[in-house]
């Protein structure tokens, strides 16, 4: 079933399904506590749940935690669904696997704080306002063995993102990789991330990275 996607909520897209496919690769035990962070509609969230996992599900909009309370009542599935500003509302808890589709669009707006329906994607000038942040604080919420899957794009520099998890004392790779054709956003910005050099003259699609971190037992 689709989950229901109401105006101002993001919809789920190709990286939603690049990540979902990284889930379904994932050997959870059963009852296995997973984080969705910025979960949107709730669609990664109940991908997780019908693995028989124990979800929490976090986002800042309260839009979105409504719709995906909807969802999982619709799906008939338990979800644990709290609003705040990424990890804030589970500080001190624990998870084995951890799932985020964040923001990762470079915007040209960096000085301005997005509002409304940007949230879900507008990231600052390089695309890593939000990127950074998960890099820095997910690898504290893991449990030895624990799994941190993250999509996002290569023009938001997937190698940057591996070393930061790699400082943190995670093993990380890069172990999905989907090119899409430029969504509406990056098409109103193509001009703009070519003058950055974030996307050649020759490009005409975006590539989708899933990195997977895991904490060494």
């Amino acid at each position: 079933m689709n989950p229901l996607v109401p105006p101002g909520v993001y919809a789920p897209q190709e990286d939603t399904d690049l990540l979902v496919g990284a889930l379904s690769e994932e050997p959870l035990a059963p009852g296995a506590h997973v984080l969705d962070v910025g979960t949107g509609s709730g669609a990664l969230a109940l991908a997780a749940a019908r693995r028989g996992s124990r979800v929490t599900a976090v986002d800042v909009s309260w839009r979105a935690v409504c719709t995906a309370r909807v969802n999982a009542w619709l799906a008939g599935l338990p979800l644990h669904i709290r609003r705040g500003n990424l990890f804030a509302p589970v500080r001190g808890q624990s998870f084995d696997l951890i799932l985020s589709n964040p923001p990762y669009v470079p915007t040209p707006k960096d000085h301005v704080a997005p509002r409304g329906a940007a949230r879900a994607w507008d990231a600052g000038g390089d695309g890593r306002l939000v990127v950074d942040r998960i890099c820095r604080e997910a690898p504290d919420l893991l449990r030895p063995g624990g799994v941190l899957l993250m999509v996002h794009s290569a023009l938001s520099g997937p190698d940057r993102t591996l070393d930061r998890l790699r400082t943190a004392g995670l093993k990380a790779a890069v172990t999905g990789r989907r090119r899409i054709a430029l969504g509406p956003v990056l098409r109103t910005r193509e001009r703009w991330l070519r003058k950055q050099g974030l996307l050649s003259a020759a490009e005409e699609k975006e590539e989708l990275v899933i990195v997977r971190a895991e904490l060494p037992v």
